[in-house]
């Protein structure tokens, strides 16, 4: 399988197994897997959405919208107990041109991808188990 580094965004080759969690980037040496949300851009953005073979699930927010603010923690908490999947931040007030080419019309808007399509799409702030919900369905999409 290919992840993309989440510091240097090299593509690297791992094997199918849970070993891509310990697995250093062959590029930077750094790890090349984050259990926490990284930030993409409009530069980094189709990159990691298309070349990465997991999933990967994507929260589009604003510095100046409270339920972005709210639901953070929850995505962030969510990511890190979530080793089959990848997950990242867009910032649509840095990364204009992701968020017009993906519709964002409402925040945060939370997008569900697989290699580099996507799956499916929710927008409002969600608690916890909602997020769950939402990704297991989205898993069932896949299958």
């Amino acid at each position: 399988m290919h992840i993309v580094c989440s510091h240097c965004l090299a593509i690297n080759r791992m094997p199918e197994d849970k070993s891509h969690t310990q697995a250093k980037c062959g590029k930077c040496q750094k790890a090349a897997y984050s259990s926490s949300p990284i930030e993409l851009s409009d530069a980094s953005f189709y990159r990691y959405i298309e070349k990465n073979d997991l999933p990967v699930v994507v929260d589009f927010w604003a510095g100046w919208c409270g339920p972005c603010k709210t639901m953070a923690p929850v995505f962030s908490a969510i990511a890190k107990e979530s080793e089959g999947l990848l997950f990242a931040k867009v910032n649509t007030e840095q990364a204009q041109q992701v968020s017009s080419e993906a519709t964002i019309r409402s925040l945060p808007t939370l997008v569900f991808f697989h290699h580099g399509k996507e799956v499916d799409r929710i927008s409002g702030g969600l608690s916890e188990s909602q997020l769950k919900n939402w990704i297991m369905l989205c898993l069932q999409k896949l299958s």
